[in-house]
């Protein structure tokens, strides 16, 4: 369950983090199923939630390990 929290909130950073840099710098799509996640509208709000969420998740599988 560590490692399944740990590679799960890894591909949620990464994906928002990239959603995010992709705002910024137009082109640049390098986890291109994050963007099914986020509500058309909301990019910028979304991919924070989910780079928060990604840290929730691998708070918890850090400290167990």
């Amino acid at each position: 369950m560590k490692t399944l929290l740990g590679y799960l909130g890894f591909v949620l950073i990464v994906g928002g983090a990239s959603g995010l840099v992709s705002g910024w710098i137009a082109g640049f799509r390098l986890f291109g199923f994050v963007r099914f996640l986020v509500p058309e509208g909301h990019e910028t709000a979304g991919y924070a939630v989910l780079v928060a969420l990604g840290v929730l998740l691998a708070i918890p599988a850090a400290r167990r390990g």
